[in-house]
């Protein structure tokens, strides 16, 4: 995991168990080591992309400042939660560092050092969502671009079968599509979820050149849960879900639901092809 590290970070406050270090308040300092998944930030350098060390140091502070508590192992587990409760961040370690030891020897300090996860301290897991998205490849590789993709998006509900089918729209001469549709949990908020997926395309290759042109990976996100989304840099659902085979036979496998009644009579028929499960495919250099 990669991580953020905040390091000396001092507050005057009340700790310890001898009477005079309840009356007045010491220097503490504490050093932070965040666990987060910087990838998404790293692509897309926006804000909302990575945990806000200036607000987790802000919060941190706050409870050394209000803290009354004996143990610096107390403080340290306290310190612990409130970070955890950024989001984006999964796991700390926290070093709770006294600068002035109330010890009648050569000392410098005294510290305690602890690492917890959301899950060791219960903290609530952030809210899953459902997000549908069609993959499709016609340059390289394409299975295995389809397998990279489905590695990359996230915790993986369902899956498509694999379908081949003839290009729609952009230039003449285009190589056979493979396409599928999967449904993904994410605790991203569809505008991060969109950024994710960009970062995907880009990390296969994606390059933007011709408007429908051929394409080493294409991340559609067809639904987010049941939002409606109307924005320059996001329409949800996707507005030609109900115009494209290629879309539709794959998201009958994985959410029928989704279809609309009839539509396999609606649409003009061919130009799909269902070749088996992704699993069951071979990766290999299938350049057209």
């Amino acid at each position: 995991m990669d991580q953020i590290i905040i390091n000396g970070l001092r507050v005057m406050t009340v700790v310890g168990v001898l009477p005079h270090e309840r009356e007045a308040a010491q220097p503490l300092q504490v050093d932070l080591s965040l666990d987060v998944d910087l990838a998404d930030a790293g692509f897309s350098d926006e804000l909302a992309d990575t945990a806000h060390y200036g607000l987790v140091a802000e919060r941190v502070a706050a409870v050394m400042r209000e803290s009354k508590d004996l143990l610096l192992e107390r403080l340290a587990h306290r310190i612990a939660e409130e970070a955890l409760l950024v989001d984006r961040v999964e796991a700390v370690t926290v070093r709770l560092t006294k600068l002035h030891p109330p010890i009648p020897e050569d000392l410098q300090s005294t510290a305690v050092q602890i690492t917890r996860s959301r899950q060791h301290l219960q903290v609530p897991v952030r809210q899953q969502h459902t997000a549908v998205v069609a993959l499709g490849s016609n340059l390289g590789d394409r299975v295995g671009f389809l397998r990279f993709a489905v590695r990359e998006l996230g915790p993986l509900v369902r899956q498509s079968r694999v379908y081949e089918t003839d290009p729609v729209g952009g230039p003449d001469q285009q190589g056979a599509y493979l396409n599928m549709v999967v449904v993904v949990e994410t605790p991203l908020d569809p505008f991060a979820f969109i950024r994710r997926c960009q970062r995907i395309e880009a990390l296969a290759g994606r390059q933007r050149i011709v408007h429908w042109g051929p394409r080493t990976l294409d991340l559609d996100l067809l639904f987010y849960d049941d939002a409606h989304i109307h924005t320059d840099e996001l329409y949800v659902p996707h507005p030609r879900i109900f115009q494209r085979r290629f879309v539709l036979h794959p998201l009958s496998d994985v959410a029928p639901e989704r279809c609309p009644d009839g539509w396999d009579d609606l649409l003009p028929k061919g130009g799909v092809w269902p070749i088996g499960e992704l699993d069951e495919l071979e990766s290999g250099s299938d350049t057209l």
